[in-house]
């Protein structure tokens, strides 16, 4: 069963919901390093009968009191899907505006954390800061907790060799075109999603017909990939449909000059137009160039294709 997403603010306060073990950030993602505190949070949920849930917010902080959002990893609802995946029942989203930042770290933590979403443990990284201006730190939670009833636990850092997971690291890895590394960091590779758009459907005459994905998330360096596409239900259940071969870039050689990602499915025959789909990007086959010729873009389509069978 998955977790259920529930969205909150100022007027719409959270649904009543039982005593809980909670994870307090961002999560976008939901990387290695993610997924370590998570399922820390469920077992102690489950050791102490608490319901296991997630505060979120949205939009990111950084939109409204920062320099301006990230580049995103992870829809909400793909979020919530892969934390549902790891026994979290609920993830509470909390609508981050100008009113919402302005909340002193003690209001934030009686009126939401304990009065609201009735947290009985509270799962935290190392560096966890709190309220308008990041005011509040871990002596002042551990403080309100002994006051309010609720235990403070501290999450380890996950790493490897090169250093922590982070959603910093899998954006550069993303930004580069290496999906190995951000599949490394993420523990699966990286995925695009939404709905398949009208194209210019120049690839139906050189014989590969391509799909015009809408993506939300963040796009890969320009080049080829290796992919594996799903399509996703009404419900947001994912079936696949098969492999592929997808272009991010402008299409130098015919001129696209507009960023897009367009993905050849492999042995599929479907109009696809207005379905929702999830392309995994697998591995980089190659960078995008502009080819002297259609027969030329062509051929390189073809071993492409090839070296996707691979």
């Amino acid at each position: 069963m998955g977790a259920a997403l529930l969205r909150i603010d100022d007027a719409t306060p959270p649904p009543s919901t039982g005593p809980c073990a909670l994870v307090v950030g961002n999560f976008d993602g939901v990387h290695l390093g993610h997924q370590a505190v998570l399922r820390q949070a469920v077992e102690a949920a489950r050791a102490a009968s608490l319901a296991s849930s997630v505060l979120t917010f949205d939009p990111h902080p950084a939109a409204v009191v920062g320099a301006g959002a990230p580049p995103r990893l992870t829809t909400l609802e793909r979020r919530t899907e892969l934390m549902g995946e790891l026994g979290v029942d609920s993830v509470f989203v909390r609508k981050f505006d100008a009113s919402f930042a302005a909340w002193q770290p003690e209001k934030f933590v009686r009126d939401l954390v304990v009065g609201a979403l009735r947290a009985r443990i509270v799962v935290v990284g190392q560096n966890f800061r709190f309220g308008a201006k990041r005011a509040g730190d871990m002596s002042l939670l551990t403080k309100l907790g002994a006051e309010l009833g609720f235990e403070v636990r501290v999450h380890a850092t996950a790493a490897d060799a090169r250093g922590p997971y982070s959603s910093t690291r899998a954006r550069e890895a993303i930004a580069a075109g290496d999906v190995a590394e951000a599949a490394h960091v993420l523990g699966r590779p990286h995925a695009l999603s939404g709905p398949i758009v009208h194209g210019d459907e120049r690839g139906r005459t050189i014989g590969f017909p391509t799909a015009n994905l809408d993506a939300a998330e963040m796009l890969p360096a320009d080049g080829v990939y290796k992919t594996l596409v799903d399509e996703l239900g009404s419900d947001g259940s994912a079936r696949r449909l098969a492999a592929g071969v997808t272009n991010v870039g402008v299409r130098p050689t015919v001129g696209g000059g507009r960023r897009s990602v367009e993905t050849y499915l492999l042995d599929f025959e479907r109009d696809l137009y207005g379905a929702n789909l999830r392309v995994h990007l697998v591995a980089h086959i190659r960078g995008e160039r502009r080819f002297g010729s259609l027969d030329e873009l062509k051929a390189q389509i073809a071993r492409d294709v090839a070296a996707a069978r691979g």
